[in-house]
């Protein structure tokens, strides 16, 4: 694992910069969608989703609609989502 000795802040509204280098390395583009996980007592985890993964209709819209219900999200919201996300290029999922 490489480790960036970069410090990045969060704004006000919870937004943090991925510096220029690791976006480079790892090959994140303007619209990438990511998994986030709380790792307790230590912060949270970033996973990148492969844009195949994304355009299949499989388990990540599944799960994502079962997130979406616990929480209280129409589906009729998420389906939308999930039809712009499908007519982009690249990009442009909006999970939160």
């Amino acid at each position: 694992m490489k480790k960036y000795p970069k410090l990045v802040q969060c704004d006000k509204r919870g937004q943090i910069v991925i510096p220029k280098e690791v976006r480079q390395d790892l090959g994140i583009e303007e619209g990438a969608g990511f998994y986030m996980f709380i790792v307790t007592n230590e912060g949270i985890l970033l996973k990148k989703v492969e844009e195949a993964t994304l355009e299949k209709d499989d388990d990540i819209i599944q799960k994502i609609n079962e997130k979406a219900t616990k929480i209280g999200v129409k589906k009729e919201n998420v389906d939308k989502t999930i039809t712009s996300y499908k007519k982009t290029k690249k990009g442009g999922l909006d999970l939160i």
